[in-house]
């Protein structure tokens, strides 16, 4: 391989934008996933000390 081969595929890796995209959508998910999974901890929390609470009185 030439300098001038190398030089044209560092031009053409650096035009390329598909590996780029990919990993922007790859840390889209991770950043959502990681919300939902906080979300629904959270939520799961409430709605269990709300539905032991509900138990609790109609026990009484």
């Amino acid at each position: 391989m030439s300098l001038a081969d190398f030089r044209r595929l560092v031009v053409a890796l650096r035009q390329d934008e598909k590996g780029v995209t990919a990993l922007e959508y790859g840390l889209i998910a991770a950043i959502l996933g990681a919300a939902v999974i906080t979300a629904f901890t959270t939520l799961g929390t409430g709605l269990g000390t709300f539905f032991t609470s509900v138990v609790a009185k109609l026990t009484l």
